[in-house]
């Protein structure tokens, strides 16, 4: 059956007259579907977990322990000398910082406010009784962690408790404290020793 002209004429018309609601109505889809693309939210990045904190020997290796133990015993003695002989059970001798050269012994006589290394001592001594970190080191699955005192110098310092800030102030003094903190990072003593028991370093932080 053929249309009539008329007819064809009156069914284009109609299609025109309800072309422009329909735009309208789809118009806001495009729109939409790009802002909900945009407010996609993006994959956040996990910061990783700050080390567990560790005080006393709780979980020490045995050469861990041999070598703290041998520091304290110079630390108890009273004389830097004797800090000597926990320096020589390293082949490859601790790291006491970039202008050391020479005798160790002469190098914490000089630093130590004191002339005799007992300044040294006493730094010594708080440190070890600080909590301390463990991270990993290398592959090695015997000897691959590194147990490092005071825990300060691997934790954000604008995170501490109130506690934790009472340990800080038993280190170092309020201004050095407060500086340390507004910097975000330890730069006291601070000593480390292989799971092997090997004494790492014992320096001043940068």
């Amino acid at each position: 059956m053929r249309l009539s002209e008329r007819t064809v004429l009156v069914v284009v018309g109609l299609f025109l007259l309800a072309l422009p609601p329909l735009v309208h109505s789809l118009s806001p889809i495009a729109p939409a579907l790009s802002q909900a693309a945009r407010q996609k939210p993006a994959t956040a990045k996990r910061e990783p977990p700050p080390p567990s904190i560790h005080y006393g020997t709780e979980g020490l290796p045995g050469p861990v322990q041999d070598m703290r133990d041998a520091l304290l015993a110079a630390v108890q003695s009273g004389r830097i000398e004797e800090l000597r002989q926990a320096y020589d059970l390293n082949d490859l001798k601790p790291d006491l910082g970039a202008a050391v050269s020479g005798d160790p012994v002469a190098h914490w006589k000089k630093v130590s406010g004191d002339g005799e290394g007992r300044e040294v001592l006493a730094a010594l001594s708080l440190i070890l009784e600080a909590g301390y970190v463990v991270l990993p080191l290398g592959r090695d699955l015997e000897n691959n962690k590194l147990y490092i005192w005071p825990y300060f110098a691997e934790v954000s310092l604008d995170k501490l408790s109130p506690a934790q800030e009472v340990e800080l102030l038993r280190l170092v003094p309020p201004a050095s404290a407060r500086h340390m903190q507004e910097r975000g990072s330890y730069s006291h003593w601070r000593l480390t020793i292989g799971a092997d028991g090997a004494w790492h370093s014992f320096r001043r932080g940068d």
